[in-house]
């Protein structure tokens, strides 16, 4: 991105970032070894195209297991949003020759865990076991991914479970929604734009039957990668893996390619209202950038500086300096294509449109000043100090491991982050500070608060539109828009 002098709405002063460098705490004197070493592993595409990774890792009496099923909640039916993630949760609810509580009581008698969840890309099953039950590990993972049974009771039990809970979040945690409502907006018409756990319309309409005929369409071993890290001897556990998965067919069809997403231009607001409300919830985003993008010790680094830490920018900005809030924060997600960059908050009513604007200040203070070198020593060393305390155990590994495959992207992205991070220079910092985050001109915008009270005051910002926080979708409705 292009650094310029970039003002917010309302034509108030950019906010220098170049003074801001206390705004991320100091880390410890002592600086932690720099590379996290990939351990050794084995990898082999089984003939019906299933990826293993065997990961041995001696010393703790523990295997765990990460399979990940591509496809995901991208491949739910049109209007039928939360279908993979239902499937999903019904895949450790019954399977094989064992109903709900013989599956659970299986897993937990031998003192492990086994859980399934949809992802926007991918389904994923991730369990632990004490090395000497990775047979019954194994043999549980196949008939959870292999014979679900699709239960119909469960099918009923685990939807309204989630249609109570997403009505639950909007009475006592409508933050907990507020990337629903805005990537509908700023995804609208594209997969990522769809709730990966539903809407309480679209579950309304799910039927056990779409669910089975779902996952029988999308699952296939040529989809799978499955990483097996811990204490076990890999030539065992492969031929082990081959017997329980060898018979598992192929997709009946290829993966539809997933389109690239488009930044958005300008700004749209959506207010979402929650009548009475005595807080408002703000999301502000656009596009960012795809999970292979190429400079990320630099864009962590420079998000860690504007909101990925207590004492970021934005935190120090709206809660230390202004106490309009609590907590600020700002994040990247990231996949096979652009996902979207977003900052967060929340406020007192009454100081809504003050901490909407302040926001959009810090933004525009940022991408014109940048980063001053203290600011991004304490960043990249912060960095350095947290990074290893993510690879410490077989399951660290197991995720790590399939993450990396899933995006095709090599060892030395984990490997080498260490090493990278202290390659970062001011110019790297630069660039992705004007490339990868947005204008404060350009973001969708989604409040969620009292209209009646806040609705006027926005009306500066950008055009805004208006729905409930009681209605079934998380897009607003034709009329609404």
């Amino acid at each position: 991105m292009v650094a310029a002098t970039v003002l917010a709405a309302g034509g108030a002063s950019a906010i220098p970032v170049a003074r801001a460098a206390a705004a991320i705490a100091a880390p410890a004197a002592a600086t932690p070894r720099v590379d996290v070493p990939v351990p050794a592993n084995e990898r082999v595409t089984l003939p019906n195209g299933l990826r293993l990774i065997l990961v041995p890792r001696h010393g703790i009496p523990l295997v765990a297991c990460n399979l990940l099923l591509r496809g995901g909640a991208l491949l739910d039916p049109p209007g039928r949003d939360g279908t993979a993630a239902l499937a999903a949760d019904l895949l450790t609810h019954g399977a094989g020759a064992r109903d709900a509580y013989a599956f659970a009581d299986a897993v937990e008698g031998a003192g492990g865990n086994l859980d399934a969840a949809a992802h926007a890309e991918y389904i994923q099953v991730q369990g632990q076991f004490l090395a000497r039950d990775s047979r019954l590990m194994l043999e549980l993972l196949a008939d959870a991914v292999l014979r679900p049974r699709f239960d119909a009771e469960e099918f009923d039990k685990l939807r309204e479970r989630r249609i109570e809970e997403i009505k639950a979040a909007k009475d006592s945690q409508p933050e907990a929604l507020l990337g629903n409502y805005g990537r509908a907006l700023l995804f609208a018409g594209h997969p990522y734009g769809d709730a990966v756990g539903g809407s309480e319309a679209a579950l309304a309409r799910l039927t056990r039957a779409d669910v089975a005929r779902y996952y029988a369409a999308q699952s296939g071993a040529d989809r799978a990668i499955l990483v097996i890290a811990g204490d076990f001897d890999p030539a065992r556990v492969r031929a082990d893996v081959e017997a329980v998965f060898g018979g598992w067919r192929r997709a009946a069809a290829p993966l539809p390619p997933l389109p690239a997403s488009a930044r958005v231009h300008g700004r749209r607001l959506l207010l979402v209202d929650s009548p009475g409300s005595a807080q408002t919830y703000i999301w502000m985003a656009n596009v960012g950038v795809p999970g292979d993008y190429a400079l990320r010790p630099a864009l962590n680094i420079a998000n860690l500086a504007l909101g990925g830490s207590f004492g970021s920018l934005l935190n120090r900005e709206l809660r230390v300096k202004a106490g309009l809030t609590y907590d600020a924060s700002s994040r990247f997600t990231r996949g096979l294509v652009a996902g979207e960059f977003a900052i967060s908050t929340f406020t007192q009513t009454d100081k809504s449109a003050q901490a909407l604007q302040l926001a959009l200040d810090t933004l525009a203070g940022f991408k014109h000043d940048g980063l001053d070198a203290a600011a991004t020593d304490a960043a990249r060393n912060y960095l350095l100090g947290q990074y290893p305390l993510a690879f410490e155990t077989p399951f660290d590994w197991a995720v790590a491991l399939g993450d990396l495959d899933f995006y095709g992207l090599p060892e030395s992205y984990i490997g080498h982050f260490g090493s990278d991070l202290v390659a970062t220079d001011a110019a790297a910092i630069h660039q992705v500070i004007d490339d990868a985050f947005p204008s404060p001109a350009d973001l969708d915008i989604v409040l969620i608060g009292d209209a009646a009270k806040i609705r006027d005051s926005l009306s500066a910002f950008g055009p805004v539109t208006a729905m409930p926080l009681s209605a079934p979708e998380f897009a607003p409705a034709p009329a609404d828009r």
